[in-house]
C-alpha cells in the first residue's frame, strides 16, 4: 500500500466521521425541540380551560385573555418555524404570568378548586417546559459549537448548516423581583 493511498483512507475517514458527528447533532436538536413542542402543545391544550375558568371572574383584564387566546392560536397554525415557536413561547409565559398574578387579586377565584387545579397543572407543564428548554439550548449549543469549530466548520458551511436559536429569557424576566412589591398588593 502507498502512502497516498493510506493518506486518502485516512481522510476518507476523517470526513465521514466529521459528517455523520454533524447528522447526529442536528438530528438531537431536531428530536429535542420536538419535545419542547410536545411539551407547549401540552400547555397550549390547557390553556382553553384555565382562560374559561377564569374569564367570569377577570372582566378587567379581558385584554390578557384575548391576548393568550390569539397566541394560542398563532402556535397552533401549521407550519410555525421554530423560531417563531420560540417568540410566541416568550410572549405565552408573560401572558400566563399576568393571568396567575391577577388571578391573586381575586378571592373567590383563588379558593376555585378548578383554578387550583389548572394552575398545579400549568405550573408541572412549565417545568417540564423549563426541563426541555435547557435540554434543547444543550444540543443547539453543542450543534453550533461543532458547525463553528475548526475542521468541521468547512464541513458544515459545504451541507448550508446554519447555527440554531436557543431559547432564552426576555429582558423583563432578567430583572430583579421587588419583593416589597409582592407584599403590597
Amino acid at each position: 500500500m502507498s502512502i497516498s493511498l493510506i493518506v486518502i483512507i485516512v481522510v476518507a475517514v476523517f470526513m465521514i466521521l466529521m459528517y455523520n458527528s454533524l447528522i447526529s447533532k442536528k438530528n438531537q436538536v431536531a428530536n429535542i425541540f420536538a419535545s419542547v413542542d410536545t411539551v407547549l402543545k401540552k400547555r397550549y391544550n390547557l390553556i382553553p380551560n384555565l382562560v374559561a375558568s377564569v374569564q367570569e371572574y377577570m372582566k378587567h383584564e379581558k385584554s390578557i385573555l384575548e391576548d393568550i387566546t390569539k397566541l394560542r392560536s398563532e402556535a397552533n397554525k401549521p407550519n410555525v418555524s421554530d423560531e417563531q415557536k420560540i417568540e410566541l413561547d416568550k410572549k405565552v409565559t408573560s401572558a400566563l404570568r399576568s393571568i396567575m398574578i391577577a388571578v391573586e387579586n381575586y378571592p373567590n377565584l383563588k379558593a376555585n378548586e378548578n383554578v387550583m387545579q389548572l394552575q398545579r397543572s400549568l405550573n408541572e407543564i412549565e417545568e417540564q417546559i423549563s426541563a426541555a428548554r435547557r435540554a434543547y439550548n444543550q444540543a443547539v449549543t453543542d450543534f453550533n459549537n461543532a458547525i463553528e469549530m475548526f475542521p468541521t466548520n468547512f464541513m458544515a458551511s459545504m451541507m448550508h448548516y446554519m447555527p440554531k436559536k436557543v431559547f432564552e429569557i426576555s429582558t423583563s424576566e432578567r430583572k430583579n423581583v421587588n419583593v416589597k412589591d409582592l407584599f403590597e398588593k
